[in-house]
C-alpha cells in the first residue's frame, strides 16, 4: 500500500507563469502526505542504528549525544574533528 502511494510520482515547476514539462520524481517523502514523517523517521533511525556511532558524539549528563533529528533535519554531533569523521564515515557507509 506505501509502495502504490509513491508509484509514478510526477512534478512540475512553476516559473514565470509557466509550467515545466512534468518529471518523475525518484526519492524523497512526499511533502503533505501523513506517512512521510514517520517514514522518513524510521529510515534516520535504521540508518543511525547501522552506524553504530553511540559511543561516539559528546557528552551530555553521562549519555553521549551523536545526532538530533527534527523533522527532516538531522545534526550530527562530536567534540572533535577526528570522531566527526568517523560519525560521518559510518553514516554515509549506513546509507
Amino acid at each position: 500500500m506505501i509502495a502504490s502511494l509513491y508509484h509514478n510520482q510526477k512534478a512540475t515547476i512553476r516559473w514565470n507563469n509557466a509550467n515545466c514539462e512534468p518529471f518523475n520524481i525518484e526519492k524523497g517523502v512526499r511533502q503533505g502526505c501523513i506517512l512521510s514523517p514517520h517514514l522518513f523517521n524510521l529510515y534516520t533511525e535504521q540508518i543511525m542504528r547501522q552506524a553504530d556511532i553511540d559511543d561516539m558524539g559528546i557528552n551530555i549528563g553521562g549519555r553521549d549525544i551523536t545526532n538530533l533529528r527534527y523533522a527532516d533535519d538531522t545534526a550530527l554531533l562530536s567534540d572533535n574533528l577526528t570522531s566527526m569523521k568517523r560519525i560521518l564515515h559510518r553514516v554515509n557507509n549506513a546509507c
